[in-house]
């Protein structure tokens, strides 16, 4: 606690004084956010570092994994659903990133027993990472290195986030608008290096590559 009450006070010290006047503008005028970033829960993973955005850039929505349930409104995933909801229906946000990373603990998990009764809200939860865990062993085989099964479990499942995220009525219905564009990000925790999805390609390529292009094609468009 000490460490994070001295961060704050350096925090108001420098960052918050250099940019008060645009803080305190949207303090005033609220958040009018360009993306939805949906991402994982994992503390090497800090979008705003990333992509050295600014406050009211991004509209921030973690969890263990970065996973979407589907659309059903009577389950108990209300709280991604929720961020989605308010993000796409009333913040009216143009894009949605999901982004999953390297040595994903919620994709190791998939392969590990989660019996133990004290996860018994994490063992619900990783199963929206099934789809993806299996997508890998008929890929590579079930006998593939660990590694690799991993990598590309981590990969599927952003796939398959997607595909999650356009069961929600209010998302397909802007993105056949295209007014909302969703894309699949996979970031490298030990370079930092981010892949994007490229549907044309149905591969992932470097975020970088396609910048420098300025050619984003439709990730939801799988």
């Amino acid at each position: 606690m000490k460490q994070f009450a001295e961060g704050n006070e350096l925090f108001q010290k420098a960052y918050f004084k250099e940019h008060e006047a645009d803080l305190l503008k949207l303090a005033k005028e609220g958040q009018s956010p360009r993306a939805l970033f949906i991402g994982c829960s994992d503390s090497r993973v800090i979008p705003d570092l990333m992509v050295q955005t600014k406050p009211g850039d991004l509209f921030v929505m973690r969890n263990v994994g970065n996973f979407v349930p589907p659309y059903k409104p009577d389950e108990d995933f209300h709280a991604t659903a929720t961020a989605i909801e308010y993000a796409v229906s009333v913040l009216k946000v143009s894009q949605i990133i999901i982004c999953g990373h390297t040595h994903c603990g919620a994709c190791k998990a998939l392969f590990e027993d989660t019996s133990d009764p004290a996860l018994i809200h994490t063992r619900k939860w990783l199963s929206l990472g099934e789809n993806a865990k299996q997508s890998a062993i008929k890929a590579l085989g079930k006998d593939a290195e660990k590694s690799e099964l991993l990598a590309l479990t981590e990969k599927f499942s952003i796939l398959s986030q997607i595909q999650n995220l356009l069961t929600y009525p209010y998302v397909k219905k802007r993105v056949d608008d295209d007014t909302l564009f969703i894309h699949g990000w996979y970031y490298d925790i030990e370079t930092g290096h981010i892949d994007y999805y490229d549907p044309e390609q149905k591969e992932f390529v470097a975020l970088s590559d396609l910048a420098r292009k300025n050619h984003f094609p439709d990730a939801e468009k799988l």
